[in-house]
């Protein structure tokens, strides 16, 4: 009689990242630090440990390899993932009192002449995925993500799906960015055709979309407003199609205008949605409006922002100056 083989912990714990839609970066650093965590233990089986064998593990990570506070929390939820979500183990809330502290800093935020000084070096894709940063207030992810559907020129509107939240959100389309918008839109129309000619032209869909509408990953409106120069083959589907830009690229491109604009800052492409949130508050937009466009649950998160605005010259007058 043949029996079937147990499967590998870690093909479950793939398994059951894609059934709650988590995305394949997700997947990659879930498992990352799981393997992580089992060859720091020798390989022992996650039944056989706890509480106390996940705290050693953190330990290890913040004094034998320093990380940040922020890596140690991410080896954290992939832990606590393994035994509430996997091996439906209760492991009692070690998180409470495991997390690290994140520091509080300020964010970096730019001038308006500033962000300007950095665009103007930019060209292309690249200049327009930072112009979307700063005029949309978009994390990076989030305007690589971006499908056709998503764009509403008539109402100068963006609609960001699947956020960090789970939530969709409206945000504006600034109007400067539109006409090079629409011309890149049709190089990336013929080049979607070229794709259908040659056989490819799909999208990846999140599995039940795909289920619901099994022609619409060819279909345009479905497409990625900045899709990849190159076609490859899909990690989880092994199908070959097109996904949008690596984050790299954009970055890489960043990082050389920046030194090229001889901005005295250090600039990230995260700094220009702190600046979109900063420069609306200068601008006179109340906080709340500002919480709703940048997607954040809780508005002490968008407070930082008005700490941002205070400090310096801009909040406190200096007494060496009356």
């Amino acid at each position: 009689m043949n029996s079937t083989p147990p499967r590998k912990l870690l093909d479950v714990v793939r398994e059951t990242i894609r059934l709650k839609h988590y995305s394949y970066r997700t997947e990659q650093t879930y498992v990352d630090w799981i393997k992580r965590y089992l060859l720091y233990h020798d390989k022992k089986h996650p039944r056989e440990m706890g509480a106390e064998e996940i705290s050693a593990f953190l330990t290890h990570l913040a004094t034998g390899r320093n990380v940040a506070a922020a890596t140690q929390n991410q080896a954290l939820n992939a832990i606590l993932f393994l035994y509430r979500e996997v091996l439906k183990i209760d492991v009692g809330n070690i998180g409470d009192y495991l997390r690290a502290k994140r520091p509080k800093r300020l964010p970096t935020v730019l001038t308006k002449a500033e962000v300007q000084n950095v665009i103007k070096h930019l060209s292309g894709v690249e200049r327009l995925v930072i112009q979307l940063l700063y005029g949309s207030g978009l994390r990076l992810a989030e305007a690589l993500s971006l499908r056709i559907k998503d764009i509403d020129f008539a109402q100068n509107q963006l609609i960001i799906r699947d956020t960090k939240g789970k939530e969709d959100r409206v945000t504006p389309l600034p109007q400067q960015v539109q006409p090079p918008l629409k011309e890149h839109l049709q190089t990336v129309q013929r080049l979607h055709k070229e794709d259908l000619d040659r056989g490819y032209g799909s999208v990846y869909l999140l599995y039940a979309l795909a289920q619901k509408y099994p022609k619409a990953e060819r279909e345009w409106i479905w497409q990625y407003v900045f899709p990849s120069y190159t076609l490859s083959q899909d990690p989880r589907s092994s199908v070959t199609r097109r996904h949008h830009l690596h984050e790299s690229t954009i970055q890489k491109a960043l990082k050389q205008a920046v030194q090229q604009s001889g901005v005295p800052k250090r600039v990230s492409c995260h700094t220009f949605r702190h600046s979109f949130a900063t420069h609306l508050l200068q601008n006179g937009y109340d906080i709340r409006t500002v919480q709703e466009l940048l997607g954040h649950k809780d508005v002490r998160t968008t407070m930082i922002y008005t700490h941002v605005l205070a400090r310096g010259g801009r909040g406190v007058r200096s007494p060496l100056d009356d």
